[in-house]
């Protein structure tokens, strides 16, 4: 079967395609502002560059449409021309996503994949981010440099020394 539209209109359309501030990803900021919940967008200094970053909750969410990213829903239907181009393509996909999330979580962030089927109920979303965002990340104790360990005491002891 033929594509229906000539290459250069194909062309225009996938153009058209944007990955950032999408529909879906605005849904779900709205979502996650309306539940008092502040964000970064898009940071580009993390791995994936997340959709929805929580710097204090060490949290990330992403919002991935179901056909680019390989859900397997029926939305993730690959079409039926170039098939093999597009299984070769949403399979790089999912494989780089894969590798993203593993980064991040070696990096000490959680990570929560949201995906655009499941805006449809926007009540059991809801309680999903809220879930994922309500628990605080495990902070780890860090021992003290013995550089500065003693610090609030030599502090004191300066304190006192010009008083007399």
């Amino acid at each position: 079967m033929s594509d229906q539209f000539d290459p250069e209109m194909r062309s225009w359309i996938m153009r058209q395609v944007r990955s950032k501030n999408t529909a879906p990803e605005r849904f779900v900021r709205s979502l996650a502002h309306s539940m008092g919940y502040r964000f970064c967008l898009h940071k580009k200094d993390l791995p994936g560059c997340p959709d929805i970053v929580f710097p204090a909750r060490q949290k990330v969410l992403f919002v991935n449409g179901c056909f680019w990213h390989g859900h397997s829903c029926k939305r993730a239907r690959l079409p039926k021309t170039r098939h093999k181009y597009w299984a070769l393509k949403i399979a790089r996909n999912i494989s780089r996503d894969r590798s993203h999330r593993r980064k991040l979580r070696s990096l000490g962030w959680n990570v929560l994949v949201i995906w655009e089927c499941q805006l449809k109920d926007s009540v059991k979303l809801k309680g999903r981010i809220d879930e994922f965002l309500r628990t605080l990340p495990k902070l780890t104790m860090q021992t003290p440099n013995k550089k500065n360990s003693n610090r609030p005491n030599q502090r004191r002891k300066a304190s006192k020394a010009r008083r007399k």
